[in-house]
């Protein structure tokens, strides 16, 4: 730390004993408030979870001062029909990480690796609309979705009204396509040289090589897709069919605290035991960096 930091604290300045501990207990207080903050709100769902409701009430910040509650958790998962609604909100993000996946590979691999004429005027086109604010396309969305062109068929109740809005998402197309960028041209060079068509290409060179860029992508499209609420809530009438997002307030307000906050802790752990057992697999390869930072 004395080599590294210079313009911050000097080598002989950290070497006077006051200043490093000084600052060392600064970092320490540091690390502890964002601990507190950050896992606290989540620790305390866990326990709450497996807590009785009327301790959750009396006693919020006691650790089960009459035993936990272990029932909590079964009755959200089976009488309430966390269950039921958790494999929804699966098979929805499922769908929509496939779609997203699709579109942003294929999409970057056009744009990147074939580059046609107008690959500029498309990306130019792509970046222009992460300007637009999400709300202003709901109406349009929305009418899209009832009376889709050349189909006649509405989407409304049906997973696809999820799905296909999913992987139009421009900003994973620009980010797989700077991460392709960034990608040696010399290999996909020789790939046709030695006779790989684009397909090819993309299935044996490209994809093999994207595995943390696919991980980034896969990360974000899950995430966004489990914590959705607005759009599933105006497409999915069915209550059936409803994902967690749109079932858990709908539960609040027909359950007791102690059943409800279990089924919050299952909807919310999902996610995060996920990305923590996936980020090192996901996240970790060359060129990642780069592609995010431009």
């Amino acid at each position: 730390m004395t080599d590294k930091a210079p313009a911050l604290i000097s080598a002989s300045e950290w070497r006077r004993p006051r200043l490093r501990h000084t600052v060392g207990t600064l970092q320490g207080l540091l690390l502890v408030a964002l601990v507190a903050f950050g896992l606290g709100p989540i620790l305390w769902l866990a326990k709450s979870a497996i807590s009785p409701t009327r301790d959750t009430l009396s006693h919020p910040m006691a650790v089960f001062p009459h035993g936990p509650a272990w029932s909590n958790v079964h009755q959200a998962w089976s009488t309430v029909q966390i269950g039921h609604y958790f494999w929804n909100t699966v098979f929805l993000a499922a769908g929509s990480w496939l779609s997203q996946i699709v579109v942003a590979t294929t999409g970057g691999f056009a744009l990147s690796v074939l580059r046609p004429k107008y690959a500029k005027v498309l990306s130019a086109l792509l970046l222009t609309t992460l300007f637009v604010p999400v709300v202003v396309l709901l109406v349009p969305l929305y009418v899209e979705i009832v009376h889709p062109p050349l189909i006649h068929h509405s989407f409304i109740d049906s997973y696809w009204a999820i799905w296909l809005p999913a992987g139009a998402s421009a900003f994973n197309v620009v980010l797989v396509q700077r991460f392709f960028d960034s990608l040696p041209r010399e290999i996909f060079e020789a790939a046709k040289v030695d006779g790989a068509g684009p397909v090819r290409l993309f299935v044996s060179v490209v994809l093999p090589m994207s595995r943390p860029i696919l991980g980034v992508v896969s990360v974000f499209a899950i995430l966004a897709s489990w914590k959705d609420f607005l759009w599933p809530l105006l497409v999915l009438t069915n209550p059936d069919r409803q994902p967690l997002s749109v079932r858990l307030p709908t539960i609040a307000s027909q359950t007791e605290l102690g059943v409800f906050l279990a089924a919050l802790f299952i909807a919310t752990a999902v996610p995060i035991v996920g990305f923590l057992i996936f980020q090192r697999s996901f996240l970790n390869g060359p060129g990642l960096g780069g592609a995010i930072k431009g």
